[in-house]
C-alpha cells in the first residue's frame, strides 16, 4: 500500500511571469518570390559545401593531404587536396579549384 508522502519544499505560485521572450524570423517570408527562394537554396548549398570542406580538414584522418572526389558543374574529379584558400581548394599539384563551382565533395 502506497501512502501519500508529504510535499516538502513545494511553493505555491501566485503570480504571473512576464519573462517570456518572443523571437521572430524573417528567413521564411511567405511573400518572397521564387527567385529569392532559389537564391536562399543556393546559399544553403554553398554553406553545406563549406561545412563539408571544413569537416574534411578537421577529421582525425587528415594530416596534410586528403583524397577526395569533387563533383563540379562539368565533371567528377578525383584529387588530393592539401589546403584551402579563401575561395579555392588547393591540390597537391598546385591546382586551384573554385569552391563556387563545387556541387559536392566527399572523401574516397
Amino acid at each position: 500500500m502506497a501512502k501519500d508522502l508529504p510535499k516538502m519544499y513545494q511553493n505555491k505560485i501566485d503570480k504571473n511571469f512576464d519573462n517570456v521572450q518572443k523571437v521572430y524570423s524573417s528567413l521564411y517570408n511567405h511573400t518572397s518570390t521564387i527567385n529569392e527562394r532559389s537564391n536562399k537554396e543556393d546559399s544553403k548549398n554553398i554553406y553545406s559545401i563549406e561545412q563539408k570542406i571544413h569537416n574534411i580538414f578537421k577529421s582525425p584522418t587528415y594530416i596534410y593531404k586528403a583524397d577526395v572526389v569533387i563533383e563540379t558543374d562539368d565533371e567528377i574529379i578525383n584529387k588530393r587536396i592539401i589546403g584551402k584558400s579563401k575561395n579555392n581548394l588547393i591540390t597537391i599539384d598546385n591546382e586551384h579549384i573554385p569552391i563556387s563551382k563545387i556541387k559536392d565533395i566527399y572523401t574516397k
